[in-house]
């Protein structure tokens, strides 16, 4: 059996684009069924998914859709401080969030779910949903593409920077929440971080 070489001597080898395209796909439809659940529960969460879904208890608009109207702004600012592939990119993970949201009504009926559940598990699949996009080069825009860009120019852990945000943003939904999902909101976007910082660490992942 030959050695095995240690991480650092390895080569990375570039994602294709068919391989770029399946995991930011999956990545979405996780981002989506994410959101889905934390709605169900009345819970908000971190990024702009938090702000998609409180805004979505103050006006009848599906939180998907929201989140790619919030996001228009960072797609241009991305696109220019990541490069052009990152910015085509992310336009499109953010298209496909809206689109699988739309969708998620039709394809799965969900009666009940536990708010403790939701924030735990939907929060986390959200955070593998931005890992996975953030691995093949794409955001899913606003604080999730500010924080790659300090994690890429700083070396700041987009995880940590993430989480400073998202106590922002869960702040600003204290007037709409009660005490119980404000607490279980907190929870969904720890669960989201802990993904982040665990898994997205500078130099620990060798694909580009």
């Amino acid at each position: 059996m030959p050695p095995v070489l240690p991480a650092s001597s390895q080569t990375a080898r570039p994602h294709s684009l068919a391989e770029d395209g399946y995991a930011i796909a999956l990545g979405c439809a996780f981002i989506a069924m994410g959101l889905m659940l934390l709605k169900q529960a009345n819970l908000v969460t971190g990024g702009m998914a938090g702000i998609a879904l409180l805004i979505s208890y103050l006006i009848p608009w599906s939180p998907a859709t929201l989140f790619i109207l919030i996001n228009i702004p960072f797609f241009l600012f991305g696109g220019r401080a990541m490069g052009l592939a990152f910015g085509l990119k992310t336009l499109f993970a953010n298209v496909a969030i809206m689109a699988l949201g739309l969708m998620m009504p039709w394809a799965v009926q969900v009666a009940k779910v536990s708010p403790l559940f939701a924030a735990l598990f939907g929060g986390s699949i959200i955070g593998f949903g931005i890992l996975a996009i953030a691995r093949h080069g794409a955001g899913v825009g606003g604080v999730g593409v500010i924080a790659l860009i300090l994690q890429r120019a700083r070396g700041w852990n987009a995880g940590r920077t993430q989480m400073a945000c998202d106590v922002l943003i869960l702040l600003a939904s204290l007037p709409v929440l009660s005490a119980d999902r404000f607490g279980l909101s907190v929870l969904s976007a720890a669960a989201i971080n802990g993904v982040l910082m665990v898994n997205h660490r500078p130099g620990r992942y060798i694909g580009h």
